[in-house]
């Protein structure tokens, strides 16, 4: 799986579709035969993964011992509003209205990519997320998430 990048302003339709950027859509060879998933995020956000990257998901899901309370509670909770998107001939997907509600997401939209996924954000929700972290905090996260990485790529002591 190639990491997907960029991040484009979006407008939604009328009627709820919202049209994949071409530069994303490159990205994305197989979107068109297999289609995507878009699911709740954890940040009232929504997630959209390939197929492949889905299917990865369910698998480690499948694996999860049903006996749990907890884990059936996670998994029913993950799996709740997950919808196949499909392009149409002009590139649009449709996106579901209650997950839409669910992000609060208007006619302005973002899609960030996200290392394998895509995340849907309100333009609004998403330059509120990025401005919560000022500056000199994200050279601290920096410093506190990668500095435990070698220039390798794995962590120190690996």
């Amino acid at each position: 799986m190639n990491y997907l990048i960029g991040e484009y302003e979006c407008k939604l339709d009328a009627k709820g579709r919202v049209v994949v950027p071409a530069a994303l859509k490159r990205q994305l060879p197989d979107v068109e035969r297999d289609g995507l998933v878009v699911n709740r995020g954890f940040e009232k956000n929504l997630v959209i993964y390939t197929r492949a990257e889905w299917n990865k998901i369910l698998k480690q899901l499948s694996r999860l011992n049903q006996f749990q309370p907890k884990n059936r509670d996670f998994v029913r909770k993950f799996m709740s509003g997950a919808t196949e998107l499909m392009l149409d001939s002009a590139g649009r997907v449709l996106m579901p209205k209650s997950l839409l509600e669910y992000a609060e997401v208007g006619s302005e939209l973002v899609l960030a990519c996200n290392l394998e996924k895509i995340e849907v954000w309100s333009k609004a929700k998403y330059e509120e997320q990025l401005g919560a972290i000022s500056e000199d905090d994200f050279s601290d996260l920096a410093a506190q998430v990668m500095g435990a990485f070698d220039l390798e790529g794995g962590q120190d002591g690996e």
